[in-house]
């Protein structure tokens, strides 16, 4: 059986963690077919964007428990790359958290760009609570998304989010009914998905870039040329035209 199921709708990919019975944690065969996945994704010019979720009732269990006792630098770094090799794709990424997500799978939910989650979803960091320093970039995910405090509730003192609390302290962008979850999903990644492929992996690269600027003159300038680089563009014109004669029938 595959570990990571995939398919494409309107534009979207769909990658689905496929090991239910172990609560799809992140072992080396599994991490091994999310990267083929991303790799197949990001090389096919019909897909606009990404959505990540799990097989069954939980989202991502994290990493392989056993495998933790005997744990290397490199056995570690194989493991980061599950959700690393998401984390980096210039395509717009949504994780759509169906149920527990876990330490590392955790993480796989934090590297995506926008978090949808259902209400049964559970955001549990566990590190500390099984003597474990958090890894992956994990605290780091953390305090840039909800901020220092929220981050050490969760990390520190092993607060346990379900899907309306990590909407409340902005962990997720909407909780949404268990049973809504995966159609309100390929909805909102299709809003990236509709658009020109190519600029909104312009305009997810210049987000990123915005987090390395302080004032607002430097945040203009580096909009000005990507934003004269699309008026270059045909999409532009044609979609320019198309809302020109809309407003004409009107």
């Amino acid at each position: 059986m595959s570990h990571v199921l995939t398919e494409i709708r309107e534009g979207v990919g769909w990658l689905t963690l496929n090991q239910p019975d172990e609560r799809n944690t992140l072992t080396a065969p599994m991490v091994a077919e999310i990267i083929a996945t991303m790799d197949a994704f990001e090389a096919d010019e019909s897909v606009g964007a990404v959505v990540v979720t799990g097989a069954g009732s939980a989202f991502c269990a994290g990493a392989d428990l056993g495998n933790l006792r005997a744990a290397t630098r490199d056995s570690l770094a194989n493991v980061y790359e599950g959700f690393l090799r998401i984390a980096r794709s210039p395509l717009p990424t949504l994780a759509a958290v169906n149920g527990p997500a876990v330490g590392a799978g955790m993480n796989l939910a934090l590297g995506c760009d926008v978090r949808l989650a259902a209400r049964r979803a559970r955001f549990d960091t566990r590190f500390l609570q099984i003597g474990l320093h958090p890894g992956g970039g994990h605290t780091w995910m953390q305090r840039r998304i909800v901020g220092p405090q929220a981050a050490m509730a969760a990390v520190v003192f092993g607060q346990v989010l379900d899907g309306p609390e990590a909407e409340r302290v902005g962990l997720v962008y909407r909780c949404v009914p268990d049973e809504e979850l995966i159609e309100a999903a390929q909805a909102f990644a299709r809003g990236a998905a509709s658009a020109p492929r190519e600029l909104a992996i312009v305009v997810k690269q210049t987000i990123r870039d915005m987090a390395d600027i302080g004032e607002h003159a430097d945040a203009v300038s580096r909009e000005l040329e990507p934003q004269l680089w699309t008026v270059q563009q045909p999409w532009f014109e044609e979609r320019i035209a198309a809302l020109q004669a809309k407003i004409s029938k009107r």
